[in-house]
């Protein structure tokens, strides 16, 4: 029987796992400009967590995690997305303080149990910030302006970003009634998801990818004159940064996300190289989840970056690095002594990449190997070289050969190769 990964899942495979590191590394480049620090949560949590950190009726909790018990008897849940865990953590290890402002990013891997598409897996890749200890929209438009920052420096320019105010959860309870209200006549003409998010959280209908609920929701009320006066002042001061800052956005009135702990300000960043699913990521303001969880109040803000969706934006924009060569030097061994394997060491402690050919077959066979590592030079030592304590170097691309004295080879050959 041949193995096959799991439907949903992927393997990255050398060459694509070269990109995957670029995302990374441009990733840890852009949280530390901003003074963010890593943090590494467990791939799995207590069950518990998300369903008092995310909301028990949101489509993750009751549709798309993978839950199991473990032999304690313990409910555990493989983590469907970052802030949750790392909130828990923030409060286990206490990491704020009194007037501290904390920030936080993470890589990880999550689970969702959905349908494998474009970009989107059932086990995914995830970046994300938390700014936790303000209340300022200028908190918020940090984590916006980090966010650009890193598609851009990704090579994506097609951005545009959503943004929205969902107030806060007196006003939020005013809005819902309403917008019961309004939908109460179309819920017989529903498909059975919708008017399981009609019951559970309406909000979430306004974010329908059914295009006829979309026209007949399109005359629905907007949430703004349901604001109270602090979600109002905060949400202009929001804007009046963005302003100032040069960064273009769109309000959007039906913009809502999909997990409950958000409040206030949220946004979403798409992108129209990834066509009709052209969202890249999204985040906002939980200022209840940590008081929710177990801790004081204290406000935050975040967001969460799809790795998969940006690897797709970059491929479209053509920002995609090109792969490198995986050597810089490919030796030639055709000798049976040590003297192989002492080169070898030499080179590689000097900081030179540095491949050969484990079994020693043919000059031939081993040239080859040279050709399709996409090393630049070739050293090639035999019994002649190690007589007169040279060895023969060869320029892949040229042809050109010149012999170089076993003692300044790593010298001569770093020289060349910081030249390129």
């Amino acid at each position: 029987m041949q193995y096959k990964a799991p439907r949903g899942t992927q393997d990255i495979l050398p060459g694509d796992s070269e990109r995957w590191q670029w995302l990374e590394r441009t990733f840890r480049e852009a949280c530390s400009v901003y003074g963010y620090q890593e943090i590494r949560t467990p791939a799995f949590e207590s069950t518990e967590l998300f369903y008092r950190g995310l909301g028990e009726q949101t489509e993750v909790v009751t549709k798309q995690m993978y839950t199991f018990e473990d032999q304690g008897g313990r409910s555990l849940t493989l983590k469907p997305e970052g802030t949750a865990p790392a909130i828990r953590a923030y409060l286990e290890h206490s990491l704020g303080g009194q007037g501290r402002v904390t920030r936080l990013y993470y890589i990880t891997p999550i689970f969702r149990y959905e349908r494998p598409q474009a970009g989107r897996y059932r086990q995914a890749h995830q970046t994300g910030v938390e700014l936790i200890g303000s209340a300022a929209p200028e908190a918020d438009v940090e984590v916006m302006d980090l966010t650009l920052r890193w598609y851009r420096t990704l090579g994506i320019e097609q951005l545009s970003l959503k943004v929205n105010s969902l107030g806060m959860a007196e006003c939020r309870e005013r809005y819902r009634a309403a917008l019961l209200e309004f939908a109460r006549p179309i819920l017989s003409d529903m498909k059975e998801g919708e008017r399981a998010r009609y019951e559970r959280n309406p909000l979430r209908l306004l974010d329908t990818k059914d295009p006829n609920l979309q026209q007949r929701l399109l005359d629905s009320p907007t949430l703004e004159p349901f604001l109270e006066e602090d979600s109002r002042e905060h949400f202009d001061r929001l804007r009046a940064l963005l302003d100032a800052l040069g960064i273009r956005y769109e309000v959007d009135p039906r913009l809502v996300r999909g997990l409950d702990y958000y409040t206030r300000t949220v946004f979403e960043v798409q992108s129209d190289a990834l066509g009709a699913q052209n969202s890249l990521c999204g985040g906002g303001r939980y200022d209840n989840l940590i008081e929710e969880m177990g801790g004081p109040p204290t406000p935050a803000t975040g967001v969460a970056m799809g790795m998969e969706r940006a690897l797709l934006a970059a491929a479209a924009a053509g920002s995609l690095p090109p792969a490198e060569a995986t050597a810089d030097v490919f030796v030639v061994i055709l000798t049976p002594g040590e003297a192989g394997e002492r080169l070898l060491s030499e080179l590689r402690s000097a900081g030179i990449r540095v491949q050969s050919d484990p079994d020693r077959r043919s000059a031939k066979s081993q040239f080859r190997q040279a050709d399709k590592s996409g090393a630049p030079f070739a050293v090639t030592l035999g019994e002649d070289e190690i007589a007169r304590e040279t060895a023969r170097v060869k320029r892949m691309e040229s042809g050109e050969e010149t012999e170089v004295p076993i003692a300044a080879l790593s010298a001569w050959l770093l020289e060349r190769l910081q030249k390129g």
